[in-house]
């Protein structure tokens, strides 16, 4: 005889996005895919902390903001 269980599992949904630096909320579907979210963990000696886990969700104004100046933009590459 095979029986089985019934469990409940919880589950992550997306709720809202909110830019960490400027705090704007961002409910507009073109604006959400232009969003940035960065998420790694510090090495040895690294500036943040070794083995920190460094996590930041920029809008597409605020990362323009932060390293425009260092981008290349180019659209043929």
């Amino acid at each position: 005889m095979i029986t089985y269980k019934t469990k409940l599992v919880e589950q992550q949904q997306f709720d809202r996005f909110i830019c960490d630096k400027c705090k704007v909320e961002i409910d507009n579907d073109m604006e959400l895919q232009e969003t940035h979210s960065i998420n790694f963990t510090g090495g040895y000696n690294s500036v943040f902390g070794d083995m920190n886990t460094v996590r930041c969700d920029l809008c597409q104004h605020c990362l323009k903001a932060l390293i425009g100046e260092f981008c290349v933009y180019n659209a043929d590459e």
